[in-house]
């Protein structure tokens, strides 16, 4: 098929449809004659009223019909007084509206951008600007076609709108220069702009950047990518340079001085451990090391002493029928006299028994207590076996979000939290960045109470707080060990602890909860896996594949990875039909009565619930229902549990199919059955407690589709959770 040919239009902007305010893409509705078209494309800044010239292709829209892609655009100056008048007036200059735009073009008349950008006292002379004002108005005259000329400029050598904005954003007027000089510093600061996107633009400059420039930058790329990708909070000095050395194609040497001269600078900072030096990313080693020393004011300055009874726990066991083990009670007493705590255990062992009791007793105390978790799933789910509201940590902390999408905490260290004790589940999910935040807002004299499972994957961000906590020796700590009678009768529970006990799984069972079925291969083990999802287990165990089953893929990728068996599950338990209304965004086609999963924290989303309750808020790991599909303004209705919620188009692209879901998007959460595919793992994904971590997601039914030899391998591979940290070196210091 022949490709569209490239055509041009020049018009007036008359309106602007829509517009996402962070990539720049834009839906114009464009003047051309006496025709409106509609035109779709990244713009920077761009306003009605002003005068453009677009090339690009006509492309046909399903829904909207006929539009004008395009590819580039050029703005032409407003000519004539009407023109200016209509760009004026459509608040395109901040601080001019159509009023004031009536004034300043009856005065000045096609003199009004002399004017406004050369002599604002002159602008001062009109009634109701004052001088203050006028030089406001210059200044955001100036700025706007500062933007223009450096688009201009740098679209030049390869440079996309987003990353020109990117580029005025960081760099203001100076822009251009920065980038001509040293385009590597647009990775260096939050542009969006990897490093390899600024080597192509370094090599796309007239003149080729000191190599200095690009050595710093790749450094700081390969810490950045050992912390938000790995994991890891620092990496040895030496493993750095060898690292550099074969990715940049330098010296060791080379390495080593420009990775000094990063450390003058405060970009990195160096510390040494068991008698090794570690480069870390500064804002890496502020966050562990912040976490060290509130944790040491937190034990230097404890809550206010009490004292547990053998009475107040024999109550509380009379009252519910039960009898907690000696390490629950140890568990009760340290949390209750010493106000500080770490509760861990794996399936079984009663965590949730032992935190009951705990807040019993807070609140017998008339405490003010506050629960949390990392997620939305795990609030919930704390919310259910405690019977008291819990939260995200964010919007614990009161989450507020700055214009580059960072989180910025209302909850600090100048306005703490008001609670006088807090209870933090899933702790093994949170990283250091998070963690070193709440602990800032913890108020002195507040109680903390931290559950989790370190044999659990370690978070997905950097740090590994939990295991590096308990380690330390500085914090009181109770594990759970004990499995109770009715928890042993579970496979489940049994193969979780032979598992993390580097024992392989009871496998040959037949009548318990925990099967393996062979499959040898990839494609053999997908068609399996979606038999069981879509037939099988709905058959046998009246399971309903929306609610109760969940695939848990180890990757996204392959013949077994989540993204390969979503579309294979969706085709086979909602295929498209006439009746079903679909929409597509990005590569996912989404269907009236797929099940979905939130993928990030949205804190702005509007939900209801059939009472008629409202409240803002969609978490990462949320799992909802499609309900309905607006197809002409291209929104999606999606019902999370007992909430609803209507998705613009937009932000479907943090909504993902969730029939089969990574084991790391799982953590926190649990479903009644699990399938996992256990065959040709990935090698950096063959790991203990990976496997460990899908199979405590599983309530009643855990089945894995592979090989035994597959399963021992991810057993006896006990290295993953192994990250480079400095948190229990601080903390012991």
């Amino acid at each position: 098929m022949d490709e569209a040919k490239t055509e041009f239009l020049n018009g007036t902007v008359e309106d602007i449809k829509f517009r996402n305010e962070q990539n720049g893409y834009t839906v114009l509705e464009i003047g051309c004659d006496d025709e409106l078209v509609t035109a779709v494309g990244t713009f920077s800044d761009i306003s009605v009223g002003e005068s453009v010239k677009l090339s690009g292709v006509w492309t046909f829209h399903h829904t909207f019909g006929r539009q004008f892609k395009v590819e580039a655009f050029e703005r032409e100056m407003p000519a004539t007084a009407e023109q200016l008048y209509n760009y004026l007036a459509a608040g395109a200059v901040k601080g001019i509206g159509p009023a004031t735009a009536t004034k300043i073009i009856e005065k000045f008349g096609e003199d009004t951008f002399d004017i406004l950008e050369n002599y604002p006292e002159r602008l001062a002379t009109i009634k109701g600007i004052s001088m203050e004002k006028a030089e406001k108005i210059q200044e955001n005259f100036k700025k706007q076609f500062a933007v223009r000329n450096i688009m201009i400029a740098l679209e030049t050598y390869g440079m996309t709108p987003r990353e020109c904005i990117a580029a005025y954003e960081a760099f203001g007027s100076n822009a251009v220069e920065r980038v001509l000089k040293n385009p590597f510093e647009l990775c260096e600061r939050e542009t969006g702009i990897g490093f390899e996107r600024a080597e192509t633009i370094a090599e796309a400059l007239p003149n080729p950047p000191e190599n200095a420039f690009r050595v710093r930058a790749g450094l700081q790329h390969i810490v950045r990518q050992n912390l938000y990708s790995n994991g890891h909070t620092c990496i040895p000095r030496e493993k750095l340079l060898k690292i550099a050395a074969a990715y940049l194609n330098i010296s060791e040497d080379t390495a080593d001085i420009e990775t000094d001269k990063l450390l003058e600078s405060g970009a990195f900072v160096s510390k040494e451990l068991s008698a090794r030096e570690f480069i870390f990313q500064a804002s890496a080693y502020r966050d562990e090391k912040a976490i060290s020393d509130r944790i040491k004011i937190l034990l230097r300055f404890p809550p206010p002493q009490s004292e547990t009874f053998q009475k107040d726990i024999e109550k509380i066991e009379k009252e519910d029928g039960i009898t907690y083990a000696e390490t629950q009670r140890e568990a009760i007493k340290t949390a209750i006299d010493r106000g500080i705590l770490i509760l861990t255990g794996g399936p079984g062992t009663g965590k949730t028994t032992t935190l009951n009791g705990i807040l019993r007793l807070f609140e017998k105390q008339e405490l003010d207590i506050a629960l949390a978790a990392p997620t939305g799933r795990a609030a919930k789910r704390m919310t259910e076996l405690t019977g008291r509201e819990a939260k995200t940590i964010h919007r614990l902390l009161e989450v507020e979000w700055d214009d580059r999408d960072r989180p910025v905490f209302k909850r600090n260290l100048r306005n703490p939290l008001e609670c006088e004790a807090l209870i933090l589940d899933e702790l093994s999910m949170v990283d250091i960045s998070l963690f070193a935040s709440l602990l800032q807002a913890l108020p002195f004299g507040c109680r903390l109470i931290m559950v989790g499972d370190s044999d659990q994957l370690p978070p997905v961000g950097a740090g590994n707080v939990l295991a590096d906590l308990i380690k330390s020796g500085l914090l009181p700590v109770v594990q759970l060990t004990e499995v109770f009678r009715q928890a042993m009768g579970s496979l489940i529970v049994t193969n979780a602890h032979r598992i993390v006990g580097g024992e392989a799984p009871v496998l040959d069972r037949k009548d318990g909860d925990f099967f393996l079925l062979e499959r040898r291969n990839p494609y053999t083990a997908a068609q399996t896996i979606a038999e069981l999802y879509a037939k099988r287990l709905p058959d046998a165990y009246k399971y309903s594949p929306q609610n109760d089953i969940q695939v848990l893929c180890p990757s996204k990728k392959g013949e077994t990875g989540s993204v390969h068996l979503n579309k294979v599950l969706q085709s086979l338990v909602n295929p498209p039909s006439e009746e079903k209304k679909e929409l597509t965004v990005g590569f996912r086609t989404f269907r009236v009565g797929d099940k979905v999963m939130q993928t990030k924290n949205n804190y702005d989303i509007v939900w209801e619930k059939a009472d008629g309750e409202t409240g803002e808020g969609i978490f990462n790991g949320d799992i909802g229902v499609i309900e309905n599909i607006d197809i002409h303004t291209e929104t999606a209705q999606i019902c999370f549990d007992d909430r609803s919620a209507v998705f613009a188009k937009e932000q479907l692209l943090e909504v993902d199919l969730a029939y089969a879901v990574t084991v790391h998007k799982s953590q926190g959460s649990e479903f009644p059955a699990v399938i996992m595919p256990v065959v040709s793992v990935l090698p950096n994904l063959c790991y203990r407690n990976l496997l460990y971590t899908a199979v405590t997601r599983a309530k009643q039914l855990m089945i894995l589709v592979g090989t035994p030899q597959e399963i021992q391998k991810m057993v006896d591979n006990d290295k993953k959770t192994r990250r480079y940290s400095a948190l229990e070196a601080f903390l012991r210091e």
